[in-house]
């Protein structure tokens, strides 16, 4: 099937899977969207379904991948909220469902374990009239009154226009995907690769229809929409926290939100019957944030090592004078760190060159400072931004993989340098330091392939990349061990068995 065409099922059609995803596959590259497209490629004996969750239709990229002939449908839903289609009126709303809300809010703000009743009733409510739930969310008079009556028992020193637009923003795309769950083709299992908005989706189709859930984590979602929005300048702060939070640094408008998704994070859990993590760590993470240890599980990602392995010898006979970034040019990539350790590599080894290899749509004004940076430092001839590229024509050119996010789980682009013969110098972040490192005192003993630095350390990125790119020796040892280490413990194969096995558990086959 080539790029651009949307496959659609028959009306009454059935898939296997269905994967419910958000901002990602088949639109934007590279992470998780090319881990969902190894998924599908590497099971042509399942047939998935595709749900697109993203933020505006206008802003959404064309279609970046051939879909397999196994991806039997592909349907896109919106969470932005549309120009104003009713007024407001004098309407007491359902009252079931306002009463089933209200309960539900109660029992999240007193952190009850148990909310099942209340959010059962939540979801029969949206799931059989999502209009009209929508509707007098936004439009009765019931609602105002619920809105106004939490706002005095809240926070009535605040300003009102906030209080409410922050409301109904964080509210008004439940309803959308509630809407949503009507249209989702049925499968016999529902597979979520996060929690978030994707994972609420997902709540609501486990409860509606019974269908198995699968969760997986590659990051954290709620600690990722935590870092965005401690950074996010479209909240307004006043300085002052809620008698809630156990965060006295972070303001109340912003707690709220991270109070949002961490909430219905915990909802996804309840409702998924496995719950998988890339790592120990983020695996220990989903438990303290409700996740019940009994449905966790790891599983690494794993690369097509056949694929990488070839690369190898495409590899000229030195070491390349070259460091490059390949990801996003978002910020929590942190570009602006790799730029900054350029400049200081760059000063003591002016042959070597620095490659920011990844698109820079999702965020041109992040990237617009990212080059404004980059010329500020005089490197425009040395720190170079080349856009996307196939990895496959990148690895073979440089000397080192360099990784400075501030947030990652299992890095895919690591394990798919060292699997073609490239060292790394990655931040302490997710698993980096396992890659690297190694995981247990057998995997160490293969070595070091690299080196792990703290996050937003410019200086010491840089230390460890001109120690790599001038010891010969210490590069060949790095590079021997990421070579073992993928070898041994990060094919795609084993991967694939085990979601295969995951399916079939699920399936009950």
């Amino acid at each position: 099937m080539s790029a651009g065409s949307v496959p659609t099922l028959p009306p009454g059609g059935r898939t296997d899977v269905a994967l419910l995803l958000e901002g990602t596959y088949p639109y934007v590259r590279g992470g998780v969207s090319a881990w969902v497209h190894q998924l599908i490629r590497g099971m042509p004996d399942v047939t998935f379904s595709v749900v697109y969750i993203g933020g505006s239709r206008e802003r959404r990229p064309p279609v970046a991948y051939a879909l397999p002939p196994n991806l039997l449908h592909l349907e896109e839903h919106y969470l932005s909220i549309p120009r104003p289609d009713d007024h407001p009126d004098n309407s007491s709303g359902d009252p079931r469902f306002f009463a089933a809300s209200a309960a539900l809010h109660d029992a999240f703000r007193s952190d009850k374990a148990d909310a099942h009743t209340a959010l059962d009733a939540v979801v029969s409510c949206l799931v059989a009239n999502p209009e009209r739930c929508r509707r007098d969310f936004l439009y009765s008079r019931r609602s105002w009154d619920e809105l106004t009556s939490r706002y005095d028992a809240a926070s009535p020193a605040r300003s009102f226009l906030d209080y409410f637009w922050t409301i109904r923003s964080m509210h008004a795309p439940l309803f959308t995907l509630a809407a949503a769950a009507a249209t989702v083709p049925q499968a016999r299992v529902l597979h979520v690769v996060s929690t978030g908005f994707a994972g609420f989706l997902a709540t609501l189709l486990r409860r509606q229809r019974g269908t198995p859930l699968i969760v997986t984590e590659h990051g954290i979602y709620t600690k990722e929409r935590r870092i965005e929005l401690l950074q996010a300048d479209w909240i307004f702060d006043d300085g002052r926290v809620g008698p809630d939070t156990s965060d006295v640094s972070i303001g109340y408008f912003r707690q709220l939100w991270i109070g949002f998704f961490e909430r219905i994070g915990r909802m996804a859990y309840d409702a998924a019957d496995s719950i998988v993590a890339l790592y120990e760590g983020n695996r220990q993470r989903q438990i303290a944030d409700g996740a019940p240890a009994g449905k966790t599980s790891v599983l690494p990602n794993g690369i097509d090592l056949g694929r990488f392995r070839a690369l190898r010898a495409q590899r000229p006979a030195g070491i390349p004078p070259v460091m490059a970034l390949i990801g996003r040019v978002v910020p929590i990539k942190d570009i602006k760190t790799f730029i900054q350790a350029a400049r200081m590599v760059i000063a003591q080894r002016p042959e070597i060159e620095a490659w920011i290899v990844g698109p820079e749509e999702e965020d041109p004004e992040y990237a617009s400072e990212c080059r404004e940076l980059a010329r500020a430092y005089g490197g425009d001839a040395r720190i170079k931004f080349v856009g996307f590229q196939r990895v496959d024509t990148v690895f073979p050119k440089i000397g080192v993989n360099v990784l400075t996010s501030i947030s990652e789980a299992q890095p895919l682009v690591v394990l798919e340098g060292f699997a073609a013969g490239v060292p790394c110098v990655a931040t302490d972040v997710g698993c980096c330091r396992e890659l690297i490192e190694g995981a247990d005192s057998e995997d160490r003993a293969l070595g070091a392939a690299g080196a792990v630095v703290r996050i937003a350390d410019p200086d010491a990125t840089a230390r460890n990349i001109l120690t790599l790119l001038g010891d010969r020796n210490c590069w060949e040892d790095a590079q021997r061990a990421g070579i073992a280490r993928v070898e041994r413990l990060y094919g795609e194969e084993l991967m694939l068995d085990r979601y295969r096995n995951l399916y079939r558990a699920a399936m009950g086959s």
